[in-house]
């Protein structure tokens, strides 16, 4: 309900404010890219990229993020969705550049790296030891 004053989240999945490093490929491109991940819901993630990306490509995302004291990946395929400029301040009010920002929409993702995501969202404690191979998963 567009306006409604209870403050319930309107988005189909709620948002987690991360700031962690995106590597992508376009898939018609051999070469990668960087970003930042700004936000990250169940359905994809919002970037920050200094390269134009047409709405609708469908990339291969890797996130890189901290697991204790490593860092482990978090692998999908997803379609940019829309984009806006936003141009960076310091605290004066300089700006200092221009990125671009995305929505990621997931059009494909393994059921471990679902998991991942979901610990990443606050699924799992950052005290407890994890293992991103599911318990489910049988060892060869």
């Amino acid at each position: 309900m567009e306006g409604s004053s209870d403050g319930r989240e309107k988005r189909r999945y709620p948002r987690v404010l991360i700031d962690s490093p995106l590597e992508y490929k376009d898939t018609g491109d051999p070469c990668l890219s960087g970003a930042r991940v700004v936000n990250a819901g169940e359905g994809g993630f919002l970037i920050e990229s200094l390269r134009d990306i047409p709405v609708g490509t469908e990339l291969s995302i890797a996130l890189l993020f901290p697991k204790g004291f490593e860092s482990a990946n978090f692998k999908a395929a997803a379609k940019s969705v829309p984009k806006q400029l936003c141009r960076k301040e310091d605290s004066k009010g300089n700006q200092y550049g221009e990125r671009y920002q995305y929505g990621l929409e997931f059009i494909q993702i393994s059921d471990e790296d679902r998991w991942k995501l979901n610990f990443l969202l606050g699924g799992g404690s950052e005290s407890e030891e994890i293992s991103f191979t599911p318990s489910y998963q049988q060892q060869y």
